[in-house]
């Protein structure tokens, strides 16, 4: 994987790119979450949805690795 990815010029770190696609289906996971009720049953939501988001960022990790020799 390269360290660095260009965009329009402007050079941006490849884990910048997989933490913001990361961030944005941990969006996603949030609001199904809720849709459910699931969070009745947490007890600290803030803590849960960085542990929500922590596996969430090793498995787009794990994905482009395999994607990208």
């Amino acid at each position: 994987m390269i360290g660095e990815i260009d965009i329009f010029g402007v050079f941006v770190p490849a884990v910048l790119v997989l933490m913001l696609i990361a961030y944005l289906i941990n969006v996603v996971i949030g609001k199904v979450l809720t849709r459910v009720g699931f969070y009745r049953l947490v007890w600290h939501r803030s803590i849960f949805d960085l542990g929500i988001y922590v596996f969430v960022l090793a498995a787009v990790i794990i994905v482009s690795h395999r994607l990208l020799p």
